[in-house]
């Protein structure tokens, strides 16, 4: 059998050539063996197959034995690096000025990135890591490669290896080489990584690097709805993650002013909005997504919960929006008391979607004179289960403790009236302000000692990380006048983390253990610290931002204070408010957990706080699915010579749950819980006693394998009840079991339908 080189010169396929060039791959991967590589590749080539496609198959062969061994995965990763790099060599690239010259040249790169690395060249060429690479594991190298990495406007072959693509996303946001090699390193250990508008777009020509904006409810006013279209469609067009409030708007059947027409609703203006989402992501590259928030008093409540029903006519649902219940306390008290809700045009009640705590319950009485029509609380509660069982969508997220708990609601003008696509972010927003935030997670799995947590290292991060979150706000390409007005003003930033569950399993944590809660607590109150000092230095030399005194922080209270507890690190929080009282803060909002779901692909972790879906995960790349069970359980499994094919089988067999297999012991039984077999409790109980450290909010999903109204009616009462802000889907799981693995966990962004439709917070 021949194989064509890149100079079209033919040669024997040499069976001792490719285990060689496997084994330059696999050092410290004792349990990976060449030669079955090898062999498996050859046994798939064909006859006059080039270079190129050995090496692809060679990648290919090494992820299909992930499965069977984890170690596999990193080898196809090291082969994969190894490819990307001789497809950038062969276009003449051999440095990363190199690289950032010919994007530059082909429209790609800014001209000040291009300058800043012209200028700098010899010390960004000198600090490449050629090393880096071999940080990834195979799917998110894979994920880089299919994603991130730039490509050539003509060939389509990247121009740009993985480590080119990371001092590349640096340079775009540094002034001075030091700050752009630091940055680089912190990025390239996986320890940290900006979310994926960053990661696309800095340094390039089109620098628009924030995630998520919450754009207000247009007025009830044809043009103010005209132009909400007209924002949204801008912001989708270049990958926003978009919230918007739809409260304003009058319902159906109220009287039009000035005509003797009356309303057809708000529910033809969510599909026209549906349906121009639509248009500007058909044929795109990246996709924006949209989730519209109503208040629940408002009369068309029960049609708008319609638009994602998976039943009756399709012509009726809305395919590129996602719901969301924007629900006051008074809503969960009638609730819980069995009382009667009335739902209110309004028209009738403009200034109730300004108002929450007190004074909106007072105004919400008044406004019940005018009510459309009464129903029970809780048929409608239970009609907002409904749609969450079957849907997974319409997500729970409380006004009264959005508003309540913002720091950015000091004055009564501010006013929390949406949280974004995915939950996490709270912001205060108006019609002339569109607000707006910029993300990043840290990978706690990368800051473990053999103790448990580094947390010098882990403050190191939070530093770097808030001061490059900051930095985007000043480099950012706004879509819009509102989003431009706002993000200076208030300087937000969302800092999260990911690799929670990595932590547990590292330190044999249960999740739902009162060690894994108090240990996630201590981190979010040292990340939240940490950034709030942070904060303060940028304040002391840049000074506040220009809304810090109609903040709760001019007035003393930082969010532990709101909240009623009492922190733990009572020296550093001293200091910390004596700093803040003399200097103030640079930005408004720190702390802001983010679902992650691609990132933590990327850097090899759990997503952001969640419990692990399954043992074994079906992972989906460009290039075919690959089978692939928790690293950690394999680990614990070798050590006590546990991990045979039969064990294998059999948790494969069971969907990937470990708890029918009786060879295994109960602690490894307990530990290795799916998010399906631990108690929802846990999950919000984690959840409420991290959130006095998270100044935004947290994107919680909740887990429930065959749900029922009246747990869910339990479960998200219990949310309420414990504080939480907001939270994000209901996951459930099929009626059919799916064989081998129950769970893809394919780059999931925010739409079931689309699973790809929008990488902002991701």
């Amino acid at each position: 059998m021949l194989v064509r080189k890149r100079d079209g010169a033919a040669e024997p396929v040499d069976v001792n050539k490719i285990v060689r060039a496997v084994r330059r791959h696999a050092g410290g991967l004792p349990d990976v063996d060449a030669m079955r590589v090898a062999t498996r590749t050859i046994g798939g080539l064909y006859d006059g197959a080039t270079t190129a496609e050995l090496d692809r198959l060679s990648i290919q062969t090494a992820a299909e034995l992930i499965g069977e061994e984890p170690q596999y995965s990193r080898l196809a990763a090291r082969l994969l690096g190894g490819y990307l790099d001789k497809e950038v060599r062969g276009q003449g690239i051999a440095s990363f000025s190199q690289a950032i010259r010919l994007g530059h040249a082909e429209g790609l790169i800014g001209d000040g990135t291009a300058a800043f690395v012209a200028a700098n060249a010899r010390k960004l060429d000198d600090a490449v890591d050629a090393e880096g690479d071999r940080r990834f594991e195979y799917f998110g190298l894979r994920t880089v490669a299919d994603r991130y990495l730039l490509r050539h406007p003509r060939t389509r072959l990247v121009i740009e290896t993985p480590q080119y693509w990371l001092l590349r996303v640096a340079c775009g946001l540094s002034r001075t080489p030091a700050e752009a090699i630091g940055f680089y390193r912190l990025m390239s250990s996986l320890a940290y990584l900006p979310s994926s508008p960053t990661l696309f777009n800095s340094g390039t020509a089109h620098t628009q690097m924030s995630s998520c904006f919450l754009v207000d409810s247009p007025r009830d006013e044809l043009d103010s709805i005209y132009e909400r279209y007209a924002q949204v469609a801008k912001l989708s067009k270049f990958a926003g993650g978009i919230g918007i409030s739809w409260t304003r708007v009058r319902g159906r059947g109220a009287l039009i002013r000035g005509t003797n027409g009356l309303s057809n609703g708000i529910v033809p203006f969510l599909r026209t909005l549906d349906a121009s989402v639509a248009a500007v992501n058909q044929g795109g590259r990246r996709k924006g997504a949209a989730c519209v928030y109503l208040e629940p008093w408002h009369p068309d409540i029960e049609d708008f919960l319609q638009l994602r029903d998976n039943t009756g006519e399709d012509a009726r649902r809305t395919h590129n929006l996602n719901l969301a219940n924007w629900i006051p306390d008074e809503f969960m008290r009638r609730v819980e008391a069995d009382g009667d809700w009335s739902l209110v045009d309004p028209s009738d009640a403009p200034d109730l979607p300004d108002l929450w705590g007190e004074e909106f319950d007072e105004a919400y009485r008044v406004a019940e004179k005018k009510a459309v029509r009464t129903v029970k609380a809780r048929d409608l509660y239970g009609r907002m289960m409904r749609t969450l069982a079957q849907t997974g969508n319409g997500w729970m997220t409380f006004k009264d403790a959005s508003n309540r708990l913002s720091n950015q609601t000091g004055a009564p003008s501010n006013v929390v009236h949406l949280s974004n696509l995915c939950t996490e972010i709270v912001e205060v927003s108006s019609d002339g302000e569109t607000a707006v935030c910029n993300l990043g997670s840290v990978n706690l799995a990368a800051h473990l000692t053999g103790g448990g947590i580094d947390w010098e290292r882990l403050r190191a991060t939070v530093r770097t990380a808030v001061v490059f979150l900051d930095r985007v706000i000043d480099i950012n390409y706004y879509p819009s006048a509102e989003a431009a007005a706002s993000n200076p003003r208030w300087r937000p930033v969302g800092l999260g983390v990911m690799g929670l569950q990595d932590v547990f399993f590292a330190l044999r944590l249960p999740f739902d253990s009162p060690e894994a809660r108090e240990l996630s607590t201590r981190i979010a109150e040292d990340i939240y610290l940490t950034a709030l000092e942070t904060s303060a230095g940028l304040a002391e030399e840049a000074g506040p931002h220009p809304a810090y005194p109609q903040t709760r922080a001019a007035g003393g209270d930082l969010q532990p204070d709101l909240w009623g507890v009492e922190p733990t690190q009572t020296a550093r929080w001293a200091a910390l408010r004596e700093r803040v009282a003399a200097h103030g803060l640079r930005n408004s909002l720190l702390v802001a957990i983010a679902p992650t779901a691609t990132i933590a692909s990327i850097a090899g972790c759990y997503e952001c706080v969640e419990p692990q879906v399954s043992n074994v995960f079906k992972r989906e790349t460009l290039s075919g699915e690959f089978l692939q069970i928790n690293t950690y359980l394999v680990r614990e499994l070798k050590d006590r010579g546990l991990w045979t094919e039969p064990i294998r089988a059999e948790i494969k067999r069971a969907d990937g749950s470990v708890q029918g297999v009786a060879a295994l012991p109960e602690d490894v039984r307990v530990l290795f819980r799916t998010a399906w077999e631990l108690p929802q409790r846990a999950l919000i109980d984690v959840a409420a006693a991290r959130a006095p450290y998270v100044d935004q909010s947290q994107s919680l999903n909740l887990f429930m394998a065959a749900p029922t109204i009246g747990k869910l009616s339990s479960m998200y009462l219990y949310a309420w009840k414990s504080g939480l802000k907001t939270t994000y889907y209901l996951r459930s799981r099929p009626a059919t079991r799916i064989q081998l693995a129950t769970v893809s966990v394919k780059a999931e962004a925010c739409d079931l339908e689309n699973p790809e439709s929008c990488e902002a917070c991701q």
